[in-house]
């Protein structure tokens, strides 16, 4: 039942997204949906090997890196799910980080 509630979660947190930002489109409900899933998975399995392989990097930046992380496999899910467009590098990376930021107080909202 949680996982359920924390996938509508991250589903509104990307409608929020794309209501903000003008370069984060989603078309439907269902795309929102299918993005959200993806993006869990993602985060969940592809991060952090992404995180290990560049750890060097991330270091040497001071930990600024993961933000460029988080933008790629934001761009990335957008590539991959049909409905959810993002303009580019720069405006994923700021989605990603606005995306973090509505979810984690819708989450501390609903959950408890």
């Amino acid at each position: 039942m949680r996982l359920l509630a924390v996938w509508l979660i991250n589903t509104l947190a990307l409608l929020g997204v794309s209501y903000l930002m003008s370069s984060v489109q989603v078309d439907t409900f269902g795309a929102a949906l299918i993005a959200a899933a993806l993006l869990g998975l993602a985060n969940t399995i592809a991060r952090p090997i992404l995180v290990l392989l560049t750890l060097p990097v991330t270091v040497l930046t001071l930990g600024l890196f993961i933000f460029v992380i988080n933008g790629l496999l934001f761009l990335g899910v957008a590539h991959l799910v049909p409905g959810f467009h993002v303009a580019g590098l720069w405006p994923a990376i700021l989605a990603a980080i606005l995306f973090s930021i509505i979810s984690f107080f819708l989450s501390s909202l609903v959950l408890r």
